[in-house]
């Protein structure tokens, strides 16, 4: 689907086995066979054979399946999308992507195949690109972002407050969200930090973002619990979209909760928040 949710992206470096074999009990919404910044050079070509065996014969459960690719400009890029290409991939990833026309060429080399995309942007000018890099082709379904890559390219110090990315944390949620896709966050490196993880994702939520990169398997519960609805939003949701219910059967071009008047962006949100807490199976729990 491609609509499915990707709150967690968990980076599972190319060429270490033994946490390939695990991908299942992970539990994480997306896994990403890294072929790029997590295999040097030397090790690529070993590190393609052993995700094509991954992809082939490990057991995801309902994790989606996932590569990123080298970018198609580097010696690496088609041998590891020849590769993806012959395998049961689900989803691609594009690394430092910074134009449509970037995800055009990937698009013309996976042809007609039923594969997703997902650009990550990494450098000022992808950031600056977001929206034409989203809208690029109907295969696309996230915008991920990859904050070291792009402070590096802009001169600014990667700090923890993160002050420095701002800006280009709401451009790439904005161009997801005008082309009517996914927004995923960058990675937060510090894996024995876990209020800061907890902290950073909130935040990212509030931008608006739909998940976040993630490096560590002890990552993915809270991030999952931080971008899955709480009893108190589904509560509330229930409540909006049962006034809109109302309403509408009454006729009525007014909705209000208490004295609260229910605008139409409240009421999407509120079907979204419900939508998410169907699919995630907490209706059932908050029921009972």
């Amino acid at each position: 689907m491609k609509d499915r949710i990707r709150r967690s992206r968990l980076y599972i470096p190319g060429n270490n086995p033994s946490i390939m074999q695990n991908i299942a009990v992970f539990g994480a919404d997306t896994v990403i066979l890294d072929l790029e910044d997590a295999v040097a050079p030397p090790e690529k070509d070993a590190a393609r054979i052993l995700v094509k065996y991954c992809l082939e014969n490990v057991d995801f459960g309902r994790t989606e399946r996932g590569v990123r690719i080298n970018p198609l400009n580097t010696p690496f890029g088609k041998k590891d999308l020849d590769m993806v290409l012959s395998s049961n991939v689900e989803l691609i990833f594009l690394p430092k992507t910074e134009s449509a026309e970037d995800v055009k060429e990937l698009c013309s080399l996976i042809g007609d195949r039923e594969i997703w995309i997902s650009p990550i942007i990494e450098t000022a000018k992808g950031v600056l690109n977001a929206y034409e890099i989203a809208s690029a082709d109907p295969r696309v379904v996230m915008l991920c972002f990859g904050a070291e890559d792009f402070t590096r390219d802009i001169g600014a110090e990667r700090t923890r407050e993160g002050k420095e990315l701002f800006w280009a944390r709401s451009m790439i949620v904005m161009g997801a969200k005008a082309a009517g896709i996914q927004a995923s966050d960058t990675v937060f490196s510090d894996i024995n930090d876990m209020d800061g993880l907890i902290q950073e994702t909130r935040f990212a939520k509030s931008l608006g973002f739909d998940g976040k990169g993630l490096i560590h398997p002890s990552q993915i519960e809270p991030v999952h619990k931080v971008f899955s609805p709480t009893k108190e939003e589904i509560e509330y949701a229930r409540k909006v979209v049962d006034a809109l219910r109302e309403a509408e059967e009454k006729g009525l071009g007014v909705i209000a909760l208490g004295r609260k008047m229910i605008d139409r962006p409240v009421a999407e949100r509120a079907k979204r928040i419900l939508k998410l807490a169907e699919e995630l199976g907490l209706l059932e729990v908050n029921d009972d």
